[in-house]
């Protein structure tokens, strides 16, 4: 339950991938940090440790913990779904960071994964220090050695996904939000470096709070790890940008650090070696995220053909991939015919691309969309029906330049909403990937659009 953001606000987006329910952009509702509880405009007060229960489909938000039935597909569901499989034109893949997350959308239905985050993988215990590692890391040895370690890693976890999708495409997108992501809460960096400050320079201060319990530990840990919070400290200050949605993320990260492309690529193909060697069909498709230019797409498929071949050549194995681009920026879609020069396949990532048409944040949206629906300037929501004037006719340019050159993909909160699937199919789209809970609606929106263009 979150105060700001909307539906495709990272933490929508990311809860709705793993399954959990969620109600985000709850404006009436006012957070109080220090006295930890909330309140809502009707004067109602939750604190820490009570219990809520979510209704993630209705926005409902019960006090106390109410009684609830687990999700699942009934076999007359599956037989419907089987049906709707064979009539659709339109794939349905899943976006999927887990072995979980695969395995649930090859349950619903799902035909591959049309979008792998590996950001996430960095996030799980022992890798986020070493990522730290490569953020701090001086020169590109150092770097490299971090990024060494970091692979073995991510070598597991891409094999456990394709074990999970054997015989299935699985399009792994490469390293996307800015660097800062990954280090320490800037505010609690500066908390700290105030409080080694107050420790060094004000001695009245400093034995006052060395007299309280609540100040003592904490003033400990800072001073065990003093150099290193000021390392972290300058780094994130380096690294902070004004705007980082159109900063330094993306593919412009592997441009100015191939050394991390390589290893991932390095990691996907070893992954997809090691299963195919034991006999197992793995389809990997490496993704480039947030290209504008086609000068960019060049460099770095000569970078990822190279690892690639490499790898290939040392493990004596060849396995099949493909490579592509997310179209997520308003130019990227203009001059797809170029970018397909450098690509087999293009996936539009529509959540960033509907922020960056409409000049609309995801994250901070909720109270412009409310008063624009209220007052109809907008009809629906972008981030959830595709805005087909604006969005919509970038992406058909797109298609239309590309058709026929390379296969085209939506992965964005677009691929699970039905009219956006029937514009999706209207237009030539080849597939739809959406998180796996939303496979089934995604399957028979794809069937409905293709028999509605049969009868037309």
């Amino acid at each position: 339950l979150t105060a700001k953001g909307g539906r495709t606000s990272h933490a929508a987006v990311v809860t709705r991938g793993w399954g959990i329910p969620c109600v985000v952009g709850c404006e009436e509702m006012r957070i109080d940090d220090k006295g930890k509880y909330f309140e809502t405009e009707s004067g109602v007060i939750v604190k820490e440790g009570e219990r809520i229960t979510i209704d993630g489909t209705t926005g409902n938000v019960i006090l106390g913990k109410a009684p609830m039935l687990p999700p699942e597909i009934t076999p007359e569901m599956k037989e419907l779904l089987g049906w709707a499989t064979e009539i659709s034109e339109l794939e349905v893949r899943a976006n999927a960071d887990t072995p979980e997350d695969a395995r649930k959308a090859r349950e619903f239905g799902a035909k591959g994964i049309g979008l792998c985050r590996t950001e996430h993988m960095f996030f799980g215990e022992g890798r986020i220090e070493r990522m730290r590692k490569v953020i701090m890391a001086m020169n590109e040895k150092e770097r490299r050695k971090a990024l060494r370690e970091l692979m073995f890693y991510q070598i597991e976890d891409f094999k456990k996904i394709f074990n999970e999708m054997e015989g299935l495409p699985v399009t792994i997108r490469l390293l996307d939000p800015p660097l800062h992501e990954f280090l320490p809460n800037p505010q609690e960096l500066l908390e700290k470096v105030i409080l080694l400050k107050i420790h060094k320079d004000f001695p009245s201060i400093r034995e006052e709070l060395m007299n309280r319990k609540e100040y003592r530990g904490i003033i400990e840990e800072i001073l065990s790890r003093e150099s290193e919070i000021m390392e972290e400290y300058e780094r994130v200050k380096t690294l902070e940008e004004k705007n980082p949605m159109m900063g330094f993320r993306g593919c412009r990260l592997g441009i100015a650090y191939p050394e991390i492309f390589e290893m991932q690529v390095e990691a996907i193909m070893r992954a997809a070696c090691s299963l195919k060697k034991e006999g197992r069909e793995v389809y990997p498709e490496i993704m480039v995220p947030l290209t504008m230019h086609e000068s960019e797409m060049k460099i770095l498929r000569e970078l990822i053909e190279e690892v690639a071949e490499r790898v290939m050549r040392e493990e004596g194995v060849r396995v099949h991939y493909t490579i592509g681009t997310m179209i997520e920026t308003p130019r990227a879609a203009i001059v797809g015919d170029k970018l397909a020069e450098y690509s087999d396949f293009f996936s539009f990532g529509t959540n960033d691309l509907t922020q960056m048409t409409m000049a609309l944040s995801r994250d901070d949206y909720g109270p412009i969309i409310t008063q624009y629906l209220e007052k109809e300037i907008l009809e629906e929501d972008p981030f959830f029906t595709l805005d087909l004037e604006g969005v919509g006719e970038l992406i058909k340019i797109c298609v239309e330049k590309s058709k026929g050159k390379v296969k085209i993909g939506v992965c964005g909160e677009h691929g699970g909403d039905p009219r956006s699937i029937r514009f999706f199919h209207e237009i030539g789209v080849d597939y739809v990937s959406c998180s796996p809970y939303r496979v089934p609606v995604a399957i028979l929106s794809g069937a409905r659009s293709t028999l509605e263009s049969k009868r037309r």
